[in-house]
């Protein structure tokens, strides 16, 4: 059962965590606060009524009367006092909530019993309110405060964690001469620069042990090819026969091979430069799958010019073309609009390993499609899209995804320079 997850950034999460710790510190202080002020008007009020009371003893022993406010053997005297003061003892009673009533109670002797009472005094009251109010008003303070002081934080670290994704990312795209940690800069060292550190690491290792393969891949391929050339003169001069052409067949396929594996070495190299020229692509396109693919449907939608390499998108569209004869179904329809290029077959479609890794050397599919090949097809054609600077892409038509394979070309508008990176293109108004 695929369960619910919340997405959210770093910089809100420390924000409400210190926004959280904050509301729980204020209210446990503002509590703490209130009760011991509470505490200390009420001990004073305590005293202060006792005070009264005694003075009024001091009084009724003189004029036998009470005064001050006070009672003789009141009979709404709490039980708590009249227990007290019948053991002999003076005592003092807070009653009710709210604004209470303070009591005060002292024993006359012959179980008489004197005492007085009265209520809080509104200024206390009034002082407790404005605490509870200013304590308010400081707890909002604080945790508004630890609010932004958590965003400001908060965004600092996720300002860097994202600089470090997307410098990531260009690494994953083969840009190996970028370096996470200059990506982030910054002054403040933390956990964030370990990991910039590990992930450059771990891309110099990643970058050794990717060209130490390349170049022993290329190195194989390139002493392959010379006994392989005199493998394809040697059966040309086989005598005719079925035998023979196996042989030719076979041999031909290997050089082919080789070729293909050179061709892949120097992709990965990153060294390959496009030669550019203007050409209008649709003719361009039309042409080229009449010379290779004559059976295909060619539609032109909308011409558009560019600027390109025309040999690298010549290889591009043959093996596109190639791939689509071998693996899929006919019709094979090719279609132009503007700068973009579809190659569709009515096959089975593309692998889901091809649909959700990409193009993968020395693997032609599962059984859906025909397994012909080297699987170098799609992976030269996608090397050379990027150093054409575009975009090629992989996805199945039909709604369930069974109607035929479909590669898209996506040519770049500014096309890539000599040194491999792209011009610089003013903005509007500016020079």
């Amino acid at each position: 059962m695929r369960r619910l997850a919340l997405r959210t950034g770093i910089r809100w999460k420390i924000s409400i965590a210190i926004a959280a710790v904050g509301a729980l510190i204020a209210v446990a202080l503002s509590l703490v606060v209130h009760n011991a002020a509470r505490v200390s008007m009420l001990d004073n009020a305590r005293e202060v009524q006792l005070s009264q009371t005694l003075f009024a003893e001091r009084m009724y022993d003189t004029t036998k009367e009470a005064k001050f406010g006070t009672k003789i053997n009141d009979p709404g005297l709490p039980a708590q006092l009249r227990e007290k003061t019948k053991q002999g003892r003076r005592a003092t009673l807070v009653e009710g909530g709210g604004v209470p009533d303070i009591w005060a109670a002292v024993p006359l002797g012959n179980g008489t019993v004197l005492s007085s009472h009265s209520r809080l005094a509104e200024r206390s009251t009034t002082i407790i309110k404005d605490l509870d109010r200013a304590l308010l008003v400081g707890s909002a303070a604080v945790v508004v405060g630890g609010s932004a002081l958590g965003v400001l934080i908060g965004g600092q670290i996720s300002r860097r964690l994202r600089k470090a994704a997307a410098a990531a990312g260009r690494v994953a795209q083969g840009n190996t001469d970028v370096r996470v940690r200059t990506a982030i800069g910054g002054v403040v060292r933390d956990e964030t620069d370990e990991l910039a550190r590990a992930v450059d690491a771990l891309t110099d290792a990643l970058g050794e042990r990717i060209e130490a393969e390349r170049r022993v891949t290329a190195d194989i391929a390139h002493e392959l090819r010379t006994p392989v050339t005199g493998l394809v003169t040697a059966a040309e001069l086989l005598p005719p026969g079925r035998p023979s052409e196996l042989v030719r067949d076979r041999a031909q396929a290997m050089r082919t091979l080789v070729e293909d594996v050179l061709e892949v070495a120097r992709l990965d190299s990153a060294s390959e430069r496009a030669e550019l020229q203007e050409i209008a692509l649709g003719e361009f396109v039309e042409r080229r799958v009449r010379a290779v693919e004559p059976d295909a449907e060619v539609t032109v939608l909308r011409e558009s010019w560019v600027s390109t390499d025309p040999r690298r998108l010549e290889r591009i569209l043959g093996n596109l073309l190639a791939n689509a004869r071998k693996h899929g179904g006919s019709p094979v329809e090719v279609s132009v609009e503007e700068r973009v290029v579809r190659v569709r077959d009515h096959g089975p479609g593309f692998p889901e390993a091809l649909l959700r890794e990409g193009p993968s050397r020395f693997r032609t599919g599962a059984s859906d499609r025909a397994g012909q090949g080297h699987g170098l097809g799609l992976t030269i054609a996608a090397g050379q899209a990027r150093v054409l600077g575009a975009r090629l892409t992989f996805r199945n038509a039909g709604a369930d995804g069974t109607g035929g394979a479909v590669a898209v070309l996506w040519l770049p508008e500014h096309a890539p320079t000599t040194t491999g990176s792209f011009p610089v293109v003013a903005l509007p108004g500016r020079p």
